[in-house]
């Protein structure tokens, strides 16, 4: 307990050096004694900084967990508001990389029992570090049996520090619900715990490797983007190594030099929408980072630590709503809505397509360059929340996903029609859902529900038969 409270004062001093805890933008809302805190634990630092920048720089500080808090409360505006949610968005997870010397312990641990003499035969020199991370680093590596690769090795430790941090986390939620029961509302409690969890899958390489593999298998059904391969031989629980890819990240202005940057805007609007609606699995954290452009001008993804997930009904709802959009069919996006049991019978369907009309109509008409398909989902989301739906988690995270994606594009083509670029993906979806295919494939299913009830029909009877028989009894 000790050592979780001692944590949790770090934390708290941390985040009031930095004007998150009593920021001066409500000074005039807070009483004297307040404000003279908030001065006495400002640093000076970043304060010309809005609240969001500055808690993504303090989160930044105090490190991997609280990394991941931030990137759980970009997907929660309800919490923190819109504007600070996309400002945690740019939060960074870069440290210093950890020594070489730790690394070749870890890989010698793993792959030759300890005997650090055997690693260059087994696994290669270990070249310099690519990328370094609070969870992971990543190294270039080129294997004995020929062929580069990319090897992540988890941090020495580092599942002490995440489980320390959780403590201290789950201590200060508690304090807040019995302090504020309104923020009991926003389930504080549970939101650690899905901290918890997403932490315990990034320091699970494995999760990683089937994640990787899972995605490169339905991206390559369409190629509009690939994902490295997978070297299972040399991947466990600590250590994921893939193929190297070749190429430069879209972090470097070199990476679109004599590129088709109109070809490559459209490969990442529709690598997004076609694995999210499609297979129902996409790259939740496609920032220019995680993007190589390869020599051949293809696109490819890497670090698959984030990734989302939709069900049946959320890619149907998603297709739907875009379509409809892409349609001006306003009325029939609310029936979307309606039908999929989002928004309750008790509203107006008539009301709530007046209500999308307004989100919709300003979009028409203006360059492609300032129309925001993310900002017209969020503004989507503001007024289904006004006609009782609730969102759920795995929406929130697409909707993120979009306004990440929609701005890489953007950074790569400025005049990036993102609208046009979906329509042929939702297009094909629509067709496939809704035309003959979809009709048979629903069909096919019903019947195989009705086949399956029918089956059971013998053993309710004998369980019917058994309960009459013992009520007659009694």
């Amino acid at each position: 307990m000790p050592s979780r409270i001692l944590r949790l004062i770090e934390v708290v001093f941390t985040l009031g050096r930095y004007d998150v805890i009593l920021p001066k933008e409500f000074q005039s809302l807070v009483p004297k004694g307040a404000k003279a805190l908030g001065s006495t634990l400002r640093s000076g630092e970043n304060i010309e900084e809005n609240v969001g920048e500055r808690l993504s720089k303090a989160l930044e500080k105090l490190g991997v967990v609280w990394i991941k808090l931030g990137q759980v409360l970009a997907t929660r505006p309800d919490i923190v508001g819109v504007h600070h949610a996309r400002a945690l968005t740019k939060l960074k997870d870069r440290v210093a990389p950890f020594a070489d010397i730790e690394a070749k312990k870890i890989l010698a641990r793993e792959f030759t029992d300890k005997d650090e003499s055997k690693l260059t035969a087994k696994f290669g020199e270990l070249g310099s570090v690519v990328a370094s991370a609070s969870v992971a680093q990543v190294y270039k590596i080129t294997s004995p049996k020929g062929g580069e690769y990319a090897v992540k090795i988890l941090r020495p430790n580092v599942e002490k520090e995440i489980a320390r941090d959780i403590r201290a986390l789950k201590l200060g939620a508690k304090i807040i619900e019995f302090i504020s029961p309104k923020s009991r509302r926003l389930r504080p409690i549970a939101l650690v715990d899905t901290i918890a969890r997403s932490m315990e899958l990034e320091t699970d390489l494995r999760r990683e490797a089937g994640a990787a593999d899972a995605f490169a298998q339905i991206a390559a059904i369409d190629n509009f983007i690939k994902a490295p391969k997978v070297n299972w031989e040399l991947s466990t629980k600590d250590v994921l190594t893939t193929e190297w890819v070749d190429g430069i990240s879209l972090t470097d202005d070199r990476a679109l030099i004599s590129q088709d940057s109109v070809k490559l805007a459209d490969n990442i609007t529709r690598a997004f929408l076609t694995t999210a609606l499609e297979y129902g699995y996409f790259h939740a954290d496609m920032h220019e980072g995680n993007l190589i452009v390869t020599p051949d001008g293809n696109i490819c993804a890497v670090d698959f630590g984030i990734m989302g997930r939709l069900g049946k009904k959320e890619q149907r709802y998603l297709a739907e709503i875009l379509y409809c959009f892409i349609k001006r069919d306003y009325r029939g996006a609310a029936k979307v809505h309606f039908d999929a049991g989002y928004v309750p019978s008790t509203y107006d369907i008539g009301e709530f397509g007046i209500a999308l009309r307004a989100v919709g109509e300003p979009i028409w008409g203006k360059p492609a360059s300032e129309v925001s398909m993310g900002r017209v989902l969020l503004q989507l989301f503001d007024v289904t929340e006004q006609f009782g739906m609730k969102l759920r988690p795995e929406l929130v995270l697409l909707q993120k996903t979009m306004v990440q994606v929609e701005g890489v594009a953007r950074s790569i083509d400025p005049n990036h029609d993102i609208w046009k670029s979906a329509q042929p993906i939702v297009e094909r979806f629509m067709k496939r859902e809704i035309g003959l295919e979809g009709i048979l494939e629903t069909s096919k299913e019903h019947l195989t529900t009705l086949a399956q009830s029918i089956m059971k029909l013998p053993i309710l009877i004998e369980k019917l038969e058994e309960f009459l028989e013992q009520q007659q009894k009694n």
